[in-house]
């Protein structure tokens, strides 16, 4: 995996994020309740803050739960809620340990199937269905990652020309297309709610 990744909109967070599985996995984790690129720059900072160039699943695992939940809250914050995203970051490479002997590429390495990559997607600490559709999404876009069935495991956010995750960012304007679907999305649903009062 090697690649250029445009979601942190930081060219170094960006690098890593190509070149790195877990800071991929990472970066997806971090992302809600706080702008996409926060999120996604989250990794790099982490492994900074860890003195190293990539992240390692089997020294997150292992590190003391109050000093890398103070990792993450040092200023600026690697999220909104840095003290329960380092308890989620360390549940993910503990299960990634645990299942994948710490290798997170090999959640995805030699899956032929869609629905069985989706499975294992919604299985990691942390990934919900619609997590686990976009990173889908995302791993079939922009990575490579393309088993039979990815498109269709992915639901809406696989289809060809569409602006609605990360998974379709490639650049600002592909970002700002992302950002204004979001927008419809939540204007439509306010709307909804406010006829439904």
């Amino acid at each position: 995996m090697d690649v250029t990744l445009h979601l942190a909109q930081d060219p170094d967070a960006d690098a890593l994020l190509g070149r790195s599985p877990l800071a991929a996995l990472t970066g997806m984790l971090l992302d809600q309740q706080i702008p996409m690129e926060w999120a996604f720059k989250g990794p790099a900072t982490i492994a900074r803050r860890l003195g190293a160039d990539d992240l390692d699943a089997r020294e997150i695992a292992a590190y003391d739960p109050e000093a890398f939940a103070a990792l993450l809250s040092d200023k600026p914050a690697v999220h909104r809620y840095p003290g329960s995203m380092a308890g989620r970051i360390q549940q993910l490479c503990q299960y990634l340990v645990e299942h994948y002997d710490g290798d997170a590429e090999a959640v995805w390495r030699g899956v032929t199937d869609g629905e069985e990559l989706r499975r294992r997607l919604e299985e990691l600490p942390g990934f919900g269905k619609q997590k686990a559709r976009i990173f889908l999404a995302l791993l079939g876009k922009q990575l490579g990652v393309r088993p039979t069935g990815w498109r269709e495991a992915a639901g809406a956010y696989g289809e060809e020309e569409s602006f609605r995750s990360v998974a379709d960012i490639t650049g600002p304007e592909s970002l700002a297309r992302v950002r204004a679907h979001k927008q419809e999305l939540k204007a439509a649903a306010k709307a909804a709610k406010k006829s439904g009062a």
